[in-house]
């Protein structure tokens, strides 16, 4: 029986294309709410980039790709801040190499320089371009959980070659999240399973992107949407239709959650 289903946000609950929650979704999910399933975001986004999905009941949130796990009202239940030491080794590989960095927080993406890889990612999830600033600034407040990395597959090996304490997860060609290693969303979903009591085996969960292979593999059942790239295909238990195609309301007929 499922008690619980996590949900990636982009490519998965909200479509590239609309830019909104389909419709299907939102009705599929309020009613596996009503019979009793709990429902959490999970996301690479921060916990308050979340105002599109306002009207589904979700019950927390994996937030920045499993470092920061809050209940919906902000009860923190997990955090895992990034180290000074990693900041500034990134901060020096960022000048040496060319990339530009960026911190993921709850008031928004901030960046060490604007470049058109960044204005492009921003166009992508329909975000303003980040705000270009001094990142010492901002990490100094002690909240930093996810730096963004704005560089290659080919470079990502270069760089995080010199940064053993951390890991890079992707969604998107160019750019990638940094989180401390170890951490993911499927450890997110661990956290929250603790917290609640219920089983992995108990749980769903729904993907499209390489961030979202490890928690589809932790999950009794992992979905992958039909738009899914090859990663998240390969840890799935099951490929549903796409985000634009009514996948999450399918797949929870199909596995019986609702009706």
């Amino acid at each position: 029986m499922i008690k619980a289903i996590f949900l990636d946000v982009d490519g998965t609950l909200i479509s590239f294309k609309t830019h909104k929650v389909p419709v299907s979704a939102l009705e599929a999910l309020r009613r596996a709410h009503a019979r009793g399933v709990r429902l959490f975001i999970a996301t690479g986004r921060a916990a308050a980039d979340l105002e599109l999905l306002g009207e589904i009941p979700y019950d927390g949130v994996v937030a920045l790709n499993g470092a920061d796990c809050l209940m919906r009202d902000g009860t923190l239940v997990a955090r895992h801040p990034i180290p000074r030491a990693d900041f500034e080794k990134s901060l020096a590989l960022s000048a040496e190499l060319d990339f530009p960095v960026g911190l993921e927080l709850n008031d928004g993406v901030f960046v060490n320089r604007v470049t058109p890889e960044v204005v492009r990612l921003a166009k992508l999830v329909a975000h303003p371009v980040p705000e270009q600033v001094d990142l010492r600034v901002l990490f100094d407040r002690g909240d930093c959980c996810q730096m963004c990395f704005y560089f290659d597959p080919e470079l990502e090996k270069r760089v995080m070659a010199e940064l053993p304490g951390l890991v890079a997860s992707r969604w998107c060609p160019i750019f990638a999240d940094i989180n401390v290693r170890g951490i993911d969303k499927a450890t997110g979903l661990a956290e929250f399973a603790s917290h609640f009591g219920f089983a992995h085996g108990e749980t769903m969960a729904f993907g499209d992107g390489g961030n979202d292979a490890a928690m589809l593999r932790a999950a009794g059942v992992g979905v992958a949407m039909g738009n899914a790239c090859d990663e998240a295909l390969n840890a799935a238990d099951y490929v549903t239709a796409s985000v634009d195609d009514d996948g999450i309301r399918k797949a929870l007929e199909h596995f019986g959650v609702i009706e």
